[in-house]
């Protein structure tokens, strides 16, 4: 196996621990009304190589997420939020590209990106990702005030963490 598979195989394991271990009790609010909670699974599918194919990116989301719904015992609602946010993945990153192109070989780091870069890249996947789980959460727009609520407060909260995390461990790859 190369390096990248291995890196990325360790990176689901642990950001599915985190996630179901630590960050899944992190919630403000009770069972039925959550004010906010923290999702950093997502982080996952934003640092995989540029070179991945899409279908293999959605794919790792699907699995990813259903992953992360077997814990939290919700049928589908994190695998579809993750699912959708690998599919706009491709359209963001084709967006941002830069002049000279991506280097293939590499993941979308704010080490090799730069902060500016990873830090909208990152804002715009999460929150995309944030609304389509909300919204199939709810399944009606009719709490749309109460989407958008969650959506930000949430939004704020998981885009600190990760901004966190990619300080401390610093990938590279």
């Amino acid at each position: 196996m190369s390096s990248a598979i291995l890196t990325n195989v360790f990176r689901f394991i642990l950001l599915l621990l985190l996630q179901v271990f630590v960050f899944k009790q992190m919630t403000l609010g009770h069972e039925y009304l959550r004010v906010f909670q923290v999702l950093v699974y997502p982080l996952f599918i934003l640092l995989l190589p540029f070179r991945t194919p899409r279908y293999l990116v959605i794919l790792l989301g699907f699995v990813m997420g259903l992953a992360v719904d077997i814990f939290y015992d919700s049928p589908g609602v994190h695998a579809s939020a993750l699912v959708f946010m690998a599919f706009v993945r491709d359209w963001v990153l084709s967006w941002m590209e830069p002049k000279g192109g991506y280097n293939l070989n590499f993941s979308p780091t704010k080490e090799r990106m730069g902060l500016g870069w990873f830090f909208q890249y990152t804002s715009i996947l999460l929150a995309c990702h944030l609304f389509f789980y909300f919204s199939v959460e709810a399944f009606t727009f009719v709490y749309i005030i109460d989407i958008i609520q969650k959506t930000v407060a949430s939004f704020v909260v998981s885009l600190a963490v990760i901004m966190i995390m990619q300080f401390i461990f610093n990938p590279l790859d």
